[in-house]
């Protein structure tokens, strides 16, 4: 587990102990730290992943794994619920988002739905998302024609920019955005903006 608040960091590894399927391989509080801790413990299957950390913080820190220990699952557990910040942890290679407030039994479950599935899901980040990100190459964008406008507009959702600024960067109007949104869900079967971040991540329209 990755954290710098060491109570709270403590406090959540304690909990998972109590469960005989869990075994705490190793904690860090950021990035950096881990980096030094996770060489004696590469069988790790999953870290939990703070973002808010100094030195090296949760994005920084999912992309080095993803690059040096891809075997590794992320599970990004922050208190941040905002948009940006879960397409954000995603496209740096989190398998899953769950918020520091939920219950043990919910982090207990995202764990081991981790470790069969390779991914975790809920109302944060739906089935649909992240089954767009591990489906089969069949599905991809070889049945999938997008104009350039469209893989534009996909590109850009994996930004900050709000709707309003992708508006101006393509030079349509705002209600054109909300055009290419309801065409996008309706051709790849996603249902929000992070959802469509990760279609375009897995069908290589959007670069990490």
């Amino acid at each position: 587990m990755i954290d710098d608040h060491a109570m709270f960091r403590s406090g959540i590894a304690s909990l998972l102990t109590e469960y005989n399927d869990i075994h705490i391989a190793f904690q860090a509080n950021n990035g950096l730290d881990m980096q030094t801790k996770i060489v004696q413990s590469i069988d790790t299957q999953v870290i939990l992943m703070d973002i808010n950390m100094p030195h090296m913080d949760g994005y920084a820190a999912t992309a080095w794994l993803k690059t040096n220990y891809p075997h590794i699952h992320v599970l990004a557990l922050s208190m941040y619920d905002e948009e940006q910040a879960i397409i954000k942890m995603l496209k740096a290679g989190a398998n899953g988002y769950i918020l520091k407030e939920a219950e043990i039994s919910e982090l207990h479950k995202a764990i081991l739905q981790l470790v069969d599935k390779g991914f975790y899901t809920n109302d944060l980040v739906s089935g649909n998302m992240l089954r767009s990100f591990h489906m089969t190459e069949k599905n991809g964008t070889d049945e999938i024609k997008l104009s350039e406008k469209e893989i534009l507009f996909l590109q850009l959702c994996a930004s900050e920019l709000t709707y309003k600024e992708m508006a101006d960067q393509m030079d349509i109007a705002v209600r054109s955005v909300d055009n290419y949104s309801r065409n996008l869900f309706e051709k790849t079967g996603c249902k929000s903006r992070v959802g469509l971040v990760l279609w375009g991540l897995k069908n290589k329209i959007i670069s990490t």
